[in-house]
């Protein structure tokens, strides 16, 4: 390892693509998220920070499969006309900017609990574009919404997103469900609440529309959206049947690899249009986890923040929620609840310190677009589709909301 003034080359290079991940743009360059992150796996692999072969080892290959699964769903769902068609179903009701947005977040925000906060990024984003365009209203009103309702919702369940999951399985729980809802589901309401109050305050304009017009639009492909809603079915199926197995407590490991690429089989299958599904699902964000997974590998080997941590009261509750959200900025939520499990563990905490710890690296998402892998699905999907979200509009809303999320979790925990 390469140090730079006591400084492990491995955080700087970390540093540099945080800057230009805020930045996007290098004089008359524009960057794209994806390829800052590729720039710093690459740069971690030169210069020595991890060898290639332990930085093949690196990528989590079931990520990887779970997000190619769920591309090809996604894909498939815009591509028929079906997507719409869902959209009109779920949100004809919402007569107001007000009523759509609370929808938004209380409806994704619900259904996170269950679906896993980047299936719901990889579904919704289309979806939430498709209304802004349809209704007038501005695309980052409804991608902020959904990108906090998600990253929000999902706290509450074990099964929301992965470091939820990782807590839930090593964190010694009796009952998971149990104890993470009974703790974590008022909280998890109440900063959805509050999401709402910041996003009308924060886009008055958008909010004194008239009232919304839904519209029906055809199905335009009607074989791929029959294909599209057998594997949405598979994909509820099955996540129900991983929801049954962890309340039985039974033994076996339905992962959520299995899950996704099971449900994209009758696509990849049996549609015509495979080739094309295929070509234009968002490998971009593929590219990005990828090289997010080899250069924080990188810096996990460094140490810097292991070593860090140990002069800090670790299972202090306002310690755990202020850490993870901080940390999880700079290596990512998953890896720093896998290094922080084993020291709480070793402290001797409870159940009290491991849902602190699901709750402040999950609202780690609402502070900046790097503390959650689904904000980057959601930018990464919009700009497909012609809209983007800047670092800097994220960051508007999301320090004062996860200010009041760190708050909220601290009351209701201790």
């Amino acid at each position: 390892m390469t140090d730079i003034a006591g400084v492990p080359l491995s955080i700087i290079i970390l540093l540099i693509v945080f800057i230009l991940i805020a930045v996007r743009q290098v004089g008359r360059i524009k960057l794209q998220i994806w390829q800052v992150m590729l720039g710093g796996g690459v740069a971690v692999i030169l210069t020595g920070e991890i060898s290639p072969l332990d930085s093949a080892g690196a990528v989590n290959i079931d990520v990887m499969l779970f997000l190619f699964g769920m591309f090809v769903i996604g894909e498939a769902l815009y591509e028929s006309g079906y997507l719409s068609h869902i959209s009109y179903r779920l949100f004809r009701r919402a007569k107001s900017v007000d009523q759509l947005i609370l929808l938004v977040l209380f409806g994704f925000g619900a259904l996170s609990a269950f679906l896993m906060n980047d299936t719901l990024a990889i579904i919704g984003t289309p979806m939430v574009v498709l209304l802004a365009k349809k209704h007038d209203i501005s695309p980052k009103l409804l991608m902020i919404a959904l990108a906090v309702a998600i990253t929000t919702g999902s706290a509450m369940s074990p099964i929301g997103n992965p470091q939820n999951l990782l807590i839930a399985l090593q964190g010694g729980f009796a009952n998971p469900f149990v104890s993470f809802f009974s703790r974590l589901a008022i909280p998890t309401l109440i900063s959805l609440f509050l999401a709402y109050l910041m996003l009308r305050s924060l886009f008055k304009d958008e909010f004194k529309n008239g009232e919304l017009d839904h519209k029906e639009e055809p199905i335009v492909n009607v074989r791929l959206a029959m294909l599209s809603k057998i594997s949405l079915i598979f994909l509820l199926v099955l996540i129900s049947i991983k929801i049954s197995i962890a309340f039985l407590d039974i033994q076996f490991d339905l992962r959520l690899t299995y899950i996704a690429l099971i449900s994209a089989a009758p696509i990849i299958l049996f549609s015509r249009d495979r080739v094309k599904v295929l070509k234009s699902i968002d490998w971009k964000t593929l590219i990005f986890f990828a090289s997010m997974f080899v250069l924080m590998a990188g810096v996990w080997n460094s140490s810097f923040f292991q070593a860090n941590l140990a002069g800090l009261n670790i299972v202090a509750i306002p310690v755990i929620l202020i850490v993870s959200v901080l940390l999880s900025q700079l290596i990512s939520n998953v890896p720093f609840v896998a290094l922080y499990i084993p020291m709480l563990l070793y402290a001797g905490a409870g159940e009290a310190q491991m849902i602190a710890l699901a709750a402040g690296s999950t609202i780690a998402g609402n502070f900046l677009i790097l503390g959650a892998a689904s904000n980057v699905i959601v930018i990464q999907n919009a700009e497909k589709r012609g809209e983007t979200l800047r670092f800097i509009e994220f960051a508007r809303i999301g320090i004062p909301l996860t200010a009041l999320n760190i708050l909220t979790y601290w009351v209701f925990l201790t």
